[in-house]
């Protein structure tokens, strides 16, 4: 008894020291005043002046449309990368290639935006560009480090999935692509949306690498607040920070409820199969 309580205890603690800045942030965004000690009073002033920041506005606007963007090429990038490592039969090919994988995972974030913005400026010279940095090697660049999550995600999916499965939906009439979209791609389905959303939100906190890789003309929510941080950081920060944390939960969310969904119907399907074969 003693041990279970200590233990709980000693996690209660642990999520106290994680989630006690959100939820002063979270408090102090409905704050009246700008004071970060007192509460004044609840209000949404600060919520109300946010969405009349034109500058704040538009760098969000870039951010999403970055994160998408780069999320969605990631995501079929890294589902098409983890399909062929999951079919290669040399293991030592395989190795290569997921010790390759986790290089950007494990690299120095500087390490990958110095390396990244060096690449792209000598690429731009090279062909006599006149700007060497845009939104097109900041898309690049967060291509780069989102692809390796995706893999992650997507490769163990694979590799639980019984190899007799696909044989089976063929042997029952399917062709090869029509088993991949009936059997495979639902195996693959939770990993794919865990990787999607681990992708999205990657690209939306980076601030390292897209400093590196930014030109003229687009800037992205991380650097706008670090912009922000010469001066002072205005409370609209905390009701945006607030907002970014409610959708980043519901995705979480989302994310659950797709997996558990998925591991029922492929449970229900693998039963089917076998008692046709």
């Amino acid at each position: 008894m003693k041990m279970k309580t200590s233990a709980k205890i000693y996690s209660a603690l642990i999520f106290l020291f994680l989630f006690a800045p959100i939820a002063i942030l979270l408090l102090f965004s409905f704050n009246a005043s700008k004071s970060l000690s007192v509460m004044s009073g609840f209000s949404f002033k600060w919520y109300a002046e946010l969405f009349q920041d034109v500058n704040t506005l538009k760098a969000v606007r870039n951010t999403l449309i970055l994160a998408v963007t780069a999320t969605v090429i990631a995501t079929v990038m890294g589902t098409a990368a983890a399909w062929g490592i999951d079919r290669m039969r040399s293991r030592w090919y395989r190795r290569v290639l997921n010790t390759v994988t986790d290089i950007p995972m494990i690299n120095p974030d500087i390490i990958t935006g110095i390396s990244l913005m060096l690449m792209f400026v000598f690429v731009g010279r090279f062909f006599g560009a006149a700007t060497s940095l845009s939104f097109w090697t900041m898309l690049a660049a967060h291509v780069t480090f989102c692809l390796p999550y995706v893999i992650l995600q997507v490769l163990p999916k694979l590799q639980q999935m019984d190899k007799s499965l696909p044989e089976a939906a063929m042997d029952l009439g399917c062709t090869p692509l029509r088993a991949f979209f009936k059997v495979e791609l639902p195996e693959m389905m939770p990993g794919i949306v865990t990787g999607a959303i681990m992708a999205f939100t990657l690209s939306m906190d980076d601030f390292v690498i897209t400093y590196f890789t930014s030109g003229n003309g687009f800037q992205t929510l991380p650097i706008h607040i670090y912009s922000m941080t010469k001066k002072s950081v205005s409370p609209k920060m905390y009701a945006l920070a607030t907002i970014i944390f409610f959708v980043t939960l519901a995705l979480l969310l989302v994310s659950n409820l797709v997996d558990n969904k998925d591991s029922r119907k492929l449970k229900e399907m693998k039963k089917a199969l076998k008692g046709r074969k």
